[in-house]
């Protein structure tokens, strides 16, 4: 079911849904941004611009490029210097929330946890308890 909420970019009152994470009045304003970096990124020379490129020439901010990179809108295949930050350092990714090093960082992380518990397991099975 649709929650209502105010919209993160003018705080109007709208309906959050999955296709929309902003008011009528913004996702408008949003599809135009959009048409203007597409049309720029269309032109041969422009495929391989980098992010930064991309923000200056079409005045688009950082952060709704980004938002069109992990939603699929701008496909990664056709423009190879695009992509959005990790989740956790910001390294800029292709795809997933986390960077292989960050995986591999959690990951790490997860294995020694179960390796604690394991051996928490192994000290609680040798050890005796005395009644007085």
């Amino acid at each position: 079911m649709a929650d209502l909420e105010n919209c993160p970019k003018c705080g109007a009152l709208y309906i959050k849904n999955n296709v929309r994470d902003v008011c009528e009045k913004c996702y408008k304003e949003e599809e135009k941004r959009y048409e203007v970096v597409y049309k720029f990124l269309k032109k041969r020379e422009n495929r391989s611009a980098t992010k930064d490129t991309v923000v200056e020439e079409t005045g688009v901010e950082e952060e709704l490029l980004y938002k069109w990179v992990r939603k699929g809108r701008l496909q990664l295949a056709q423009f190879p210097n695009l992509g959005y930050p990790c989740a956790k350092c910001g390294t800029i990714i292709r795809e997933g929330k986390l960077c292989v090093k960050c995986t591999g960082s959690i990951l790490n992380d997860l294995e020694l946890h179960k390796k604690e518990e394991k051996r928490k397991e192994e000290l609680q099975k040798r050890t005796y308890y005395s009644q007085s």
